[in-house]
């Protein structure tokens, strides 16, 4: 048996002195003959002065018998299999914290899915009116019922018409005496306004970070901010310390359902350039990988194939974003040229502005020059989401699973 530091004991108490007679039946002192055996495994020479000691937290440890010997260390014998947690009992209580979850109209279908993650996540709504002028008229139901509570809110701003009337709900929740707040918002946006590159432009993603990093703080301190592969490494560093930010990632989702593709051995992961490389090739560093580059010809700007081998491959291009899909055509071309066998994609946040996820094709007669296998994206942009549903080649991994563990963090 392990020694115990003193500052790990608990409290105990000597049942020689104690006055309570009811916990005798808990202890027992060790009679003095030559040996005793309180457990196949363990046997006591010496009679050894016995002290009681009761667990502070009933739910992880129970009753337990101090042996102290002037020889020997402390040692804690349990009296009972519970004493210490199984993996599955650590599991049940790492995803035990319940959380009211609220959503804004366009995250509605995200929150259901979330919530079928957990029965320890309760869906709570919000009235999403408007009064004549146009302004928001909000009103957040059973207000007094969320006090003490670990809360969160779904967020998605998609259009800079949505984002006021969703700020204001997230500066009032925390302020309902919860015990914390969490903001899910899949897709920060912005994202591709974060440099300056000229005297005057303005940074809004850096704007943004600054709104959200002064949301009020809960009873629990301050915010926690949930989001998915953020553009731009730097805007990282744009949140201040009023806001705790976890920066998850959609990879894993992609991993997952790569290796259930019939040609999981033949696969291959292409980055349309330098910065998506940077970005996702430790997570995708088993896969063979393609490198491909944009450089400049006269006033326009081209896709170059930069380093590794597509040939007789299936080529998945992987980025964080799409808008327009320029890249990612021009990059699907250079892959064809090379010998690229069948071509697909994987971009977490699928924005496609004046519906541009119409310029890409299904896979129907083995054309990889213009056609795609699969396009997949993740379910962090609802209005894309509704567009592309049921679409070729596009199919929508679900954020679900990955926020409602993020949730319980």
């Amino acid at each position: 048996m392990a020694a115990i530091p003193n500052h790990h004991l608990l409290p105990c108490q000597n049942p020689a002195i104690s006055s309570s007679s009811s916990s005798s039946s808990h202890s027992k002192t060790l009679n003095s003959s030559s040996s005793i055996s309180l457990n196949p495994s363990i046997t006591f020479i010496r009679r050894l002065p016995t002290f009681r000691c009761e667990s502070l937290n009933r739910r992880h440890w129970t009753m337990v018998d101090y042996h102290v010997s002037k020889l020997n260390p402390i040692e804690i014998i349990p009296n009972s299999p519970t004493f210490q947690m199984t993996s599955n009992q650590e599991n049940s209580v790492k995803f035990s914290k319940k959380i009211c979850l609220f959503y804004c109209p366009e995250t509605k279908a995200l929150a259901e899915r979330i919530a079928a993650q957990s029965d320890c996540i309760q869906l709570r709504s919000i009235s999403w009116r408007t009064f004549e002028d146009g302004f928001p008229n909000l009103f957040i139901s059973n207000a007094q019922g969320i006090r003490g509570q670990h809360v969160a809110f779904l967020a998605s701003f998609s259009s800079p018409g949505v984002i006021f009337e969703q700020l204001s709900v997230i500066y009032a929740l925390p302020k309902l005496f919860v015990a914390s707040f969490t903001l899910v918002l899949p897709f920060f946006p912005t994202g591709t306004s974060e440099r300056m590159e000229d005297e005057g432009d303005v940074a809004t993603a850096f704007t943004l970070a600054r709104i959200l990093s002064n949301i009020p703080i809960s009873r629990g301190g301050p915010t926690s901010l949930v989001t998915f592969d953020i553009h731009a490494l730097q805007e990282r560093f744009y949140f201040g310390d009023k806001i705790l930010p976890c920066f998850e990632s959609g990879i894993p989702l992609l991993k997952k359902r790569l290796q259930q593709l019939p040609d999981s051995d033949n696969i291959s992961i292409a980055f349309p350039d330098d910065g998506a490389w940077k970005r996702f090739h430790k997570q995708l560093q088993h896969f063979p990988t393609v490198v491909c580059a944009k450089v400049r010809e006269g006033d326009k700007r081209i896709v170059r194939l930069k380093e590794g081998d597509p040939r007789g491959r299936h080529v998945v291009i992987v980025d964080d974003l799409v808008q327009s899909g320029g890249t990612l055509i021009e990059c699907q071309k250079v892959l064809a040229a090379h010998g690229a066998a069948k071509i697909s994609a994987y971009v977490t946040h699928g924005i496609f502005p004046n519906k541009s996820w119409e310029r890409f094709k299904p896979d129907t007669t083995g054309c990889p020059e213009e056609e795609m296998s699969y396009f997949w994206i993740t379910d962090s942009c609802p209005l894309t989401v509704k567009e592309v549903k049921n679409r070729p080649p596009f199919e929508v991994i679900s954020l679900a699973g990955s926020i409602a563990a993020a949730l319980q963090i």
